[in-house]
């Protein structure tokens, strides 16, 4: 009977068995021929992969694991086999492609932000002063502290006349409801005292806006701002319940019902009724924003003769100097008529506002590909194969408008150069051989 292998034979077994799977006889050529073709095999996918994404990551490689795996006990195991050397650079080239491309940033691709910086700083300071000197002209009539609010068993609205209030707390729309008497914000809890600040009127509506002009022509920065501080006067009292809905919470609460007089973001906007502007509001500095920016734009109108890539390099400049003329300029005016096609013009304008400022800095583009949707193709050279010059000159005439679509490819970049995604297509389009304009605005760079 033979003697049981001992327990330094077996560890020996196992750790052979749980070894690299690719471990195979080191002097058999058959063999490691047929190991660099599986790696290779593995390798090849990868690339396609790599090549798939034209320059973007991915979460998950199918083939990278095995690829590297396999490239990496050869590389191991034959350091010195120049068809495993080939095999390694070549994973190696796949794999730093895998993390994305990169590019040197250029400084012209930042100015944008400088520059907003700086205009910020202008209609931030020209805020700061508007907000002291209100401050100022309420005098005796300001409120001490906000909270707790006045006792209304023991005080009446005609005791607060004339007194005015600075509110810090205002989070709008997370606490926006519609009450029973009106439209409000509710700031405080019961155990402070609740402010409800009127929102249906030209004074709360008009400054409002003016902030969102704020935001989309200087400060983008400012969709991250979650309270504003708001200066209001006390106009009445009224009973409401500030969470109502289908399954209220809790119920009606006394409340000091207010006037907007000024909604102020620090270190950002100051924002005031005004009956005058056309929008029932402006905010501090508004009136000096148009010359400063007319001092940094790079492009300030759209050629006639236009390329669709050049196009599309005007309407990401458009967007990164805060020139929402030439944006809109840029596409196409058949989605440009009637009050709705117009609000969402401004609303992809803010998502590209925040994109630039948030995500990438800068976008390439690649050259355009260009196809006729409708009407007679004269640059169609196999079709003009078949067809002399009268023929041509028929279907031009019997065939509609000639409508064309050009494709563009942009691949967008961060601060750091690095390319963020896939190459994202754009739409363009050119009616009767005029001037080119974008189709499709929507999409991300």
């Amino acid at each position: 009977m033979k003697p049981a292998p001992s327990p330094a034979l077996l560890a020996l077994l196992f750790a052979l068995a749980a070894a690299a799977p690719f471990a195979h006889a080191v002097d058999d050529p058959a063999a490691l021929k047929r190991r660099i073709g599986q790696a290779e095999f593995y390798v090849r996918e990868f690339e396609k992969e790599v090549e798939r994404q034209q320059g973007g990551e991915k979460a998950v490689w199918r083939n990278k694991q095995d690829a590297l795996q396999r490239v990496q006990a050869l590389k191991t195991e034959h350091p010195d086999d120049p068809d495993v050397e080939a095999l390694f650079q070549r994973a190696r080239t796949a794999l730093m492609k895998s993390k994305g491309d990169f590019v040197e940033v250029d400084p012209a691709w930042t100015v944008y932000l400088r520059n907003e910086e700086n205009l910020r700083k202008v209609v931030a300071a020209a805020g700061e002063a508007a907000w002291n000197d209100l401050l100022a002209a309420c005098g005796t009539n300001l409120v001490d502290s906000p909270y707790p609010t006045p006792d209304s068993e023991r005080v009446t609205v005609e005791d607060l006349a004339g007194k005015c209030v600075v509110l810090d707390d205002v989070e709008y729309p997370r606490r926006q409801f519609y009450g029973a008497t009106g439209e409000y914000v509710a700031c405080g809890k019961p155990s402070a005292g609740f402010w409800f600040l009127r929102l249906g009127t030209r004074d709360w509506l008009g400054p409002y806006e003016a902030v969102k002009r704020c935001r989309r022509l200087v400060d983008a920065t400012l969709v991250e701002v979650p309270k504003w501080t708001v200066l209001a006067q006390i106009e009445d009292i009224t009973a409401e319940n500030p969470n109502p809905g289908e399954d209220p919470v809790g119920g009606a609460v006394f409340g000091w019902v207010l006037r907007p007089l000024a909604l102020y973001v620090p270190g950002h906007v100051l924002a005031v009724p005004d009956r005058g502007a056309e929008s029932s509001g402006r905010f501090a500095g508004e009136e000096r924003v148009d010359e400063i920016k007319a001092g940094w734009y790079t492009v300030k109108e759209v050629p006639a003769d236009v390329s669709p890539d050049r196009l599309m390099e005007i309407f990401m400049t458009a967007i990164k100097e805060k020139n929402y003329a030439l944006y809109a300029d840029c596409i196409d005016p058949q989605r440009r008529k009637g009050d709705i096609a117009l609000d969402q013009l401004r609303y992809h304008w803010d998502l590209h506002q925040e994109r630039f400022h948030g995500e990438y800095v800068h976008a390439t583009f690649g050259e355009p590909k260009i196809t006729v949707r409708q009407g007679f193709d004269d640059s169609n050279e196999l079709e003009n194969f078949f067809l002399d010059d009268d023929q041509r000159e028929t279907l031009k005439r019997i065939s509609a408008e000639k409508v064309e679509e050009a494709v563009v490819e942009s691949r967008a970049f961060d601060a750091r150069g690095k390319q963020l995604g896939t190459p994202h297509p754009h739409r363009l389009i050119r009616r009767g051989g005029g001037r080119w304009y974008v189709e499709d605005y929507e999409p991300r760079f």
